[in-house]
């Protein structure tokens, strides 16, 4: 059964003789705390199913333990491999998702719509009691998680999603979608120079843009973390292990950009943030998934991770990381990554 990507990540996202081009998310419904496209916010009813070496599902990743919905929302995490039967469940007991039930992502797609036109994408959230996909929207889901389940947010949740600054917000996150998130993409699934070279002049030039904005503050918009900075985070996280080689976006690294490296590793040493991030199962997916570009299936051994780390001083620009509220509590012991595959 071949899956073609989608709208956010399918782990073979599309690469040959056209341009890369990301399409739309196809399952768009929203579960919201009216219900309005018949999917209610309800506690343990849904879902949330992600890739660690995904920067999309991360996304969710990051907002769902900002907020505190570990228990309101159930996490399933995939193996960073897959085969053509789509992300799959390997890493739990007999290889199969032990709430769902299903060894493959498609199982939740198929009971969703068989022989959609899409790729079987993360983020995912999935009904339990229907076994059916319910969106792959990664754009609207953590809006949704922000705004639509704030009666299951934790005591000192964050406001990562302010009414005064998302306007600000949504210009500066589609700049960084443009550029950044998708233009790093766009340049490692290039398949002709001068589209490398358009992508790859798009990311320096936006990298450049955001270090001279971070400059002289702590976050992308206001005084306190918001979904913007977790939209950037996600990418930067991933530069040097596998943008900067694989994709080929190799002007500088991460760590070249004062800025941009005390930025990244100040969100990284926050509570929410690195711990949900695998670099392990981010490399393995890259250099082993993405036979086109890497087709030896060689995986680097560097870089060097012990900088993650180190002190970043960014608490000098001031501000306060989750504005009125409180750090996340530590995640639950099943859900942390495994000491060897972090600093």
């Amino acid at each position: 059964m071949s899956r073609e990507g989608d709208g956010t990540m399918d782990g073979n996202e599309k690469y040959g003789k056209k341009p890369f081009k990301r399409s739309k998310s196809h399952f768009a419904d929203r579960i919201t705390a009216d219900g309005a496209d018949g999917w209610p916010v309800e506690a343990g009813r849904y879902r949330l199913v992600i890739s660690r070496a995904c920067p999309w599902a991360s996304r969710a990743a990051i907002s769902r333990r900002l907020l505190g919905l570990e228990d309101a929302l159930s996490l399933a995490v995939t193996d960073p491999l897959q085969d053509e039967r789509s992300w799959r469940f390997t890493l739990d007991p007999d290889g199969k998702d032990p709430v769902l039930g299903i060894r493959y992502l498609h199982e939740a797609y198929d009971a969703r719509e068989r022989d959609y036109p899409g790729g079987v994408s993360v983020p995912a959230v999935v009904d339990v009691p229907s076994g059916r996909l319910v969106t792959n929207d990664f754009q609207q889901i953590t809006l949704d998680l922000a705004t639509e389940w704030t009666d299951l947010h934790r005591p000192g949740a964050p406001d990562l999603y302010p009414q005064e600054l998302r306007e600000e917000m949504h210009e500066v996150m589609e700049g960084v979608y443009r550029d950044l998130n998708n233009g790093v993409y766009r340049a490692g699934f290039a398949t002709g120079q001068a589209e490398y070279e358009a992508a790859f002049e798009d990311v320096f030039r936006r990298l450049g843009l955001l270090s001279e904005r971070l400059a002289g503050r702590r976050y992308l918009v206001g005084e306190s973390i918001t979904e913007a900075d977790i939209r950037l985070f996600t990418t930067l996280v991933r530069f040097d292990a596998v943008y900067h080689g694989h994709f080929k976006c190799n002007r500088y690294k991460l760590t070249e950009d004062p800025v941009l490296w005390a930025y990244t590793r100040d969100l990284y040493q926050t509570p929410g943030f690195g711990d949900t991030v695998d670099f392990d199962h981010i490399k393995r997916h890259y250099y082993e998934v993405h036979t086109g570009v890497n087709p030896t299936g060689i995986v680097p051994c560097g870089p060097d991770l012990s900088g993650w780390t180190s002190p970043h001083h960014r608490e000098q620009l001031g501000g306060r990381p989750f504005g009125d509220g409180t750090p996340p509590p530590p995640p639950p012991p099943e859900e942390e990554v495994p000491a060897a595959h972090r600093p």
